[in-house]
């Protein structure tokens, strides 16, 4: 199971950036995972031959069941987490798309 968050194109990539990096600190801090471990990816797209893409940034973060990705995302942390990322997405909200490797 994973969770992919993606942000659409902020109206200021500078601030985003700032702001992204301290909403890593708060997941990790309401999370509990230690700042040296990143059982996450982050993927940041670039331009290309069609111009700018959509979104910005990709996170994605894997679980290894359906049961533990469902108690994260309720947890009072993972809830805080998320108003986190709607706030620093200046460019609309985050799509959150949950799913399996098949």
């Amino acid at each position: 199971m994973k969770v992919t968050v993606l942000y659409p194109q902020p109206l200021n990539q500078e601030k985003f950036e700032s702001d992204y990096n301290a909403h890593l600190k708060l997941l990790h801090e309401k999370t509990g995972i230690p700042t040296d471990v990143k059982p996450y990816s982050i993927t940041r797209f670039l331009s290309g031959s069609e111009g700018k893409p959509p979104f910005h940034l990709m996170f994605i973060m894997p679980f290894e069941s359906q049961e533990q990705l469902e108690k994260t995302m309720s947890s009072t942390g993972m809830q805080e987490v998320a108003a986190d990322a709607t706030r620093i997405s200046t460019g609309g909200a985050p799509t959150i798309l949950i799913g399996e490797t098949i």
